[in-house]
Order: C-alpha cells, then sequence, then structure tokens
C-alpha cells in the first residue's frame, strides 16, 4: 500500500452550505475539528458515521458540472494520507502520475494528476 485515503473533496461555490447538505444526507457532523484540516469560509468538512469524510473547497467563479456533459465535468479530487511524502511522491510518479504542484512543505502535501488527469493530493501523516 502507497496510501490511504483521507477524505473526498469536491469544489463548490459555498463550502458551509455544501457541507450541511451532506451532514443532512449522511448523518454525519459538519465542520468537526480534525487536525487534518483547517476550517473556514473556504474549506468545510463532514465527517460520516462510517468514517468516510467529505471535505468541501471554494472556487472562485465556480462551474457546476452539466451530467453527463463533458464540457462541465465532475470537480472532485481525492486526498491521500502518507507517511513519508516524498517516498510516496517517488511511488506515484512511477505508477504514471504528473507533478502538478510541488505543495507546502510546512503543511505537507504535494498535487498530482492521475494518469487520465484527474488532480490528487498526497498529504504528511
Amino acid at each position: 500500500m502507497i496510501a490511504e485515503l483521507q477524505c473526498v473533496v469536491l469544489d463548490c461555490p459555498d463550502p458551509s452550505r455544501l457541507a450541511r447538505f451532506y451532514a443532512a444526507v449522511s448523518g454525519g457532523e459538519a465542520d468537526r475539528p480534525d487536525k487534518r484540516w483547517a476550517l473556514g469560509e473556504d474549506w468545510a468538512t463532514v465527517h460520516t458515521p462510517a468514517g468516510l469524510v467529505f471535505c468541501f473547497q471554494r472556487v472562485e467563479g465556480y462551474l457546476p458540472p452539466r451530467w453527463p456533459d463533458p464540457a462541465h465535468p465532475q470537480q472532485s479530487h481525492l486526498d491521500f494520507g502518507v507517511a513519508d511524502l516524498d517516498r510516496a511522491k517517488e511511488q506515484v510518479l512511477a505508477l504514471g502520475a504528473t507533478l502538478l504542484d510541488r505543495g507546502d512543505d510546512a503543511r505537507g502535501w504535494r498535487v498530482f494528476a492521475d494518469p487520465a488527469g484527474h488532480p490528487f493530493c498526497l498529504l504528511r501523516h
């Protein structure tokens, strides 16, 4: 195993509103304090009873997807927790990922694209 899925992140215009929606749908808890994420007007979370975490990030000029119109694709990415960020980086690159953003060493994350171009992040535990 290279990494452990930490959350699913959805782009949106209003993170708090979407978190409240999904908390109601899933029976989860919106914006529960969690050392992995800073909460605020640009970021919200839902911890579900099953243990899955949804995160919502504000995107200015957000254009919603129009299912199944490829001109307006789905906007989401996956975050994976890793023990060794540099080692995991080399492993995902070897599998065909592309580094999109070196990230922030202080916060411990890197952004990649999978072989089909979907973004995902590696986050240091």
